[in-house]
């Protein structure tokens, strides 16, 4: 229990986001280069720039019972979905702690959430003013906590070696999976249930994006607004949902015979130290996440085949990324098929890396990279630094030990590199 080098594995994964309701199907959603950008038909998403974004495909109150759906924000409402999908895949119960099938001294639970429970306060805040005080539902404040989702999870596990909310803007999903890989390569833990959530649709968060000008307008062409890498992209679509994925010790997998999707190799952390809002546009700070993680890994570049790319739509922030990969790698980024997958699902902002990662260690299990889709002009910035996967997925090699990465970055100057490797 006292290593600090102890391997870790994929063992359980769950979704629920704009392509579909859990993870099979947000994979075949990516897979086939679907859409999950939507017109906004709410009344209030009338006098709004921006009237497009990428809504959950399965609204929660379709598997949540009301009581229970009452008492939990709706970032907390797609994390429950997505974890007890992703325990469940690992062969766990809700149960198993009880029974001891597993040891909740030793499972944790990290959960994050780039804003938490935005739509409570505001919808509060709203009863407050137009129904008076005692209309306030006594529920608002662990509803409204950033960390609700984590401990709801953790509640529904049963964990007890530690829960933990990372909130790190847009890195914070992949943070979360990280400080898991963490917790039981250093002892802590043997199983740990790690991932992002988010649910900002709101017309406060709309508005103050598009004020400043990170979102896209494009609001007659919804499924053609997020273009990564294409010459005519102005900005994000702003997506909503979870994804989570359950961790092992690999000895704590093998001995009950767990189904293992890849190995978790590790992260890499750093910071721009540049700006509050603006990537450093050289990706400075991006490469040195990228060479921390090499440094404190044993990840052969060599093994490097797919990159799950942080990919926005963003006209700065797409090629800073990209360079970033060329600083460290070099002519290796030729070899990378790089997908940026919020092309299809928006960008979830905390829960971004959780999907991502999902969808990285799906790519590495099947051995296809998903496309980037909308790519109908590539800037010749990013022809020039990486081999993006345009119009349809693409087969990985089908011999031999691969690794593919997930970058999340995130305001603030936050940059997470997870690196996921097959077994």
């Amino acid at each position: 229990m006292n290593s600090t080098n102890r391997t870790v594995v994929v063992t359980g994964i769950g979704a629920t986001t704009p392509l579909g309701g859990d993870a099979t199907s947000t994979w075949e959603g990516l897979i086939a280069g679907k859409s999950g950008v939507g017109p906004l038909e709410q009344e209030w998403a009338a006098d709004q720039a921006v009237r497009i974004a990428a809504q959950i495909a399965m609204e929660p109150s379709e598997v949540i019972p009301r009581p229970q759906a009452r008492r939990l924000d709706r970032s907390a409402q797609f994390a429950l979905i997505a974890a007890k999908e992703a325990w469940a895949d690992a062969g766990y119960t809700e149960t198993s702690a009880d029974e001891g099938a597993v040891d909740a001294d030793r499972v944790g639970a990290v959960i994050a959430s780039g804003i938490g429970g935005v739509t409570t306060l505001l919808d509060q805040y709203d009863v407050l003013k137009e129904k008076g005080v005692r209309r306030v539902s006594p529920h608002t404040v662990p509803m409204l906590m950033p960390n609700g989702p984590s401990a709801n999870v953790g509640l529904y596990v049963g964990a007890r070696a530690g829960v933990h909310t990372p909130v790190s803007a847009c890195a914070s999903g992949a943070e979360a999976i990280g400080y898991a890989i963490e917790m039981i390569r250093t002892g802590r833990a043997d199983v740990v249930i790690a991932g992002g959530t988010e649910a900002a649709i709101h017309p406060l968060p709309i508005a103050a994006f598009g004020n400043m000008m990170a979102m896209s307008k494009n609001n007659d062409d919804p499924q053609g607004a997020s273009r990564p890498y294409d010459t005519g992209r102005d900005g994000f679509v702003l997506g909503e949902g979870a994804g989570v994925v359950v961790l092992e010790s690999a000895e704590h997998a093998a001995a009950r015979g767990a189904r293992v999707y890849a190995e978790a190799v590790g992260q890499g952390i750093s910071a721009d130290g540049h700006d509050i809002v603006q990537p450093e546009p050289e990706g400075r700070g991006i490469a040195h996440a990228l060479q921390n993680l090499l440094d404190r890994t044993d990840l052969d570049p060599a093994e490097i085949v797919h990159v799950n790319a942080h990919g926005t739509s963003t006209p700065a922030g797409d090629i800073a990324e990209l360079k970033a990969l060329r600083k460290v790698f070099g002519d290796d980024t030729d070899h990378f098929a790089v997908s940026a997958t919020k092309s299809m699902t928006g960008h979830l902002l905390g829960g971004a890396g959780g999907v991502e990662t999902v969808a990285t260690v799906l790519a590495l299990y099947h051995r296809v990279a998903p496309p980037t889709i909308n790519v109908n002009d590539l800037d010749p910035e990013a022809e020039a630094n990486a081999d993006i996967v345009r119009g349809e997925a693409r087969k990985l090699p089908v011999e031999g030990r691969i690794a593919a990465l997930n970058d999340s970055f995130g305001f603030g100057g936050h940059n997470v590199v997870l690196a996921f490797r097959t077994v």
